[in-house]
């Protein structure tokens, strides 16, 4: 109808100028303003500049806090006048339903600066209505958001915790498509999303569930349990395990209301199905043998009927042959009537999971209960219902593996399902051995650096002498010499205790033996001034320093300094007996 400059130039200056009027006007304009104003945003986004964007943008966040005067979304501050709160709550409700608009008129990119504040705002705003306007498109949202859908997933959060099970019923009519967007969505890998999430996300499902199933609402019920089976695509088996699988069983046992007892009963199956523990499995299975099917309450007994039926669909034939073939034909002979009729109704899908020859002996026990039904059967009403199975079963025809060219486009999808089973027990068997691998390697790390450590602890000591010594060869030869003089120098202070007035002399040698080591070419002129003080033991001295040098040059034997050290004493004494000789 308008061209471009016709757009720009006379309608969007009539909008803005309209917008900025309609606050002194009737607030029933206000209202009327606030439901149009994303169709009118998102009409006219390609004419707005950059401040007329900014200026509508703001607009709209002051609808979506207007009678508020805290901008928290707390409601103990709204306006005393009940019309006029009430005008201002719808007002904030027509613009929580024209979010997903302004988020395309903003960008995703721009979301987290510029609408982040105003969507957490909506999702905690005091008015009921408002909260569940903005739960029923939180997953348009979420499309929208793309890569940045992680960032509200605390508002996700803060939904499913609402006190009013009105928004939480909101959330669930497209609760798998938005858990399946918050955990696989985003730039962020879809492993890194369900570490995000994962964590608040679990007990807002379960507080969740156990507030509906508080209340009266049974269809609210049935529904959050139907939507749980969405889970072993978002969460681990390990989790469903140990929160929701038990859960379910606790419904089934005390839930009055049939639908709900279906839903929690079909939810449990695909539990089953995808549980990927072996021993979790059998567990599972084992209960429900044991608590449904050979329970007590005949009620118990026919959800245990219903469970098989949901086995026999999500499942493979020879599982459930396996499994729960057996349990159901001991309930032929159940005491009360409806339980058999309900069995009696069940016969053909029965004989339909057998494949011949290897389920024949399966045969045998199902025509064999409908023998006795036949023969034994009291109730007028189980008798016709058999008598009707009976030639529903004569018309059936069973599978055989000679001729499975026959029955392939039946078996097709039970083979794919069987296929998935085996594949099931297959990862579970790679997992056990990749953990057993993890532990094996982490088990020899450790013990590789405690090897390590204690080579590097008794290595420490070791290496800090060699070091020192290995510093330099010359240190290594003045400690030994140095031990030598030593050893010396103790003999000729003993000496000179017998003797003392000999002490000049002992210096002097003790101190040519101390440098001997070092180098022998400096002790020669050291050696020869020693020896000319006493020009009349030229000879003793003589004798005296050949045996010290001898005795630095040998390899230090013991046995060598001995016998070197006696001939010093005697050449001394022969000494001083030429002195007393002469004197």
């Amino acid at each position: 109808m308008f061209d471009h400059d016709d757009r720009s130039q006379i309608v969007l200056p009539l909008v803005k100028s309209f917008c900025e009027k309609s606050f002194k006007a009737d607030e029933s304009v206000l209202t009327s303003l606030s439901l149009h104003l994303g169709k009118l945003c998102h009409g006219l986004q390609g004419l707005f500049t950059q401040e007329q964007h900014m200026w509508f943008l703001e607009f709209y966040k002051k609808l979506c806090r207007i009678g508020l005067h805290q901008e928290n979304g707390h409601n103990d501050n709204q306006i005393e006048n009940m019309e006029l709160e009430k005008k201002y709550s719808t007002v904030r409700k027509n613009c929580a339903y024209n979010f997903p608009a302004m988020v395309v008129f903003v960008g995703a990119k721009n979301f987290h600066i510029d609408l982040y504040a105003t969507f957490f705002c909506l999702c905690h705003d005091p008015d009921v209505p408002v909260r569940y306007t903005i739960a029923l498109g939180f997953c348009e949202v979420c499309k929208l958001l793309g890569s940045n859908v992680y960032l509200i997933h605390k508002e996700l959060v803060a939904l499913l915790q609402d006190d009013s099970l009105e928004v939480v019923d909101a959330l669930l009519d497209h609760l798998t498509e938005t858990l399946e967007l918050m955990t696989s969505g985003g730039d962020n890998s879809g492993l890194d999303n369900k570490l995000m999430i994962v964590p608040d996300l679990v007990p807002a499902l379960t507080s969740a569930e156990q507030r509906v199933a508080n209340s009266l609402k049974w269809r609210s019920h049935e529904k959050l349990l139907q939507k749980f089976s969405c889970l072993p695509h978002i969460i681990s088996s390990d989790q469903i395990y140990y929160r929701f699988l038990h859960r379910m069983f606790t419904i089934i046992l005390t839930n009055n209301v049939l639908p709900v007892q279906k839903a929690a009963s079909r939810t449990l199956c695909i539990f089953l199905r995808y549980n990927r523990k072996q021993e979790q499995r059998h567990e599972i299975i084992q209960k429900l043998v044991e608590q449904l099917g050979q329970g007590k309450s005949y009620w118990n007994r026919q959800r245990f009927l219903d469970t098989c039926e949901y086995i026999m669909e999500f499942f493979s034939k020879s599982f459930f042959c396996k499994y729960f073939y057996l349990s159901v034909l001991e309930l032929t002979g159940d005491p009360v009537a409806n339980v058999r009729m309900k069995v009696c109704n069940m016969l053909p899908k029965l004989k339909s999971t057998l494949k011949l020859p290897a389920d024949k002996h399966l045969l045998q026990q199902l025509e064999l209960c409908v023998r006795k039904l036949l023969c034994q059967e009291k109730d007028k009403d189980v008798l016709a219902v058999v008598k009707r199975t009976v030639l529903e079963l004569d018309r059936m025809e069973i599978s055989m593996d000679a001729y499975q060219k026959r029955f392939f486009e039946k078996d097709l999808l039970d083979q794919e399902k069987e296929r998935e089973e085996h594949l099931l027990l297959e990862m579970e068997q790679i997992e056990k051995e990749k953990q057993q691998s993890e532990a094996r390697s982490s088990n020899e790390k450790s013990y590789e650096r405690k090897r390590r450590d204690s080579k590097t602890g008794s290595a420490l000591p070791k290496s800090l002498p060699t070091v020192i010594s290995g510093s330099s060869s010359g240190t290594q030869t003045v400690s030994r010499e140095s031990k030598k003089s030593k050893l010396i120098r103790s003999q000729s202070f003993s000496s000179q205790a017998i003797h003392p007035k000999h002490g000049s002399l002992e210096k002097g040698t003790n101190k040519s033996n101390s440098v001997i080591g070092v180098g022998k070419n400096v002790l020669l002129p050291f050696v020869e001034d020693s020896l000319k003080i006493r020009t009349g033991s030229a000879s003793a001295s003589m004798s005296f320093s050949s045996a010290t040098t001898m005795s630095s040059r040998g390899p230090g034997n013991t046995g060598d300094q001995k016998t070197n050290n006696s001939k010093e004493v005697q050449s001394r004494k022969l000494s001083l007996k030429n002195r007393k000789q002469k004197s």
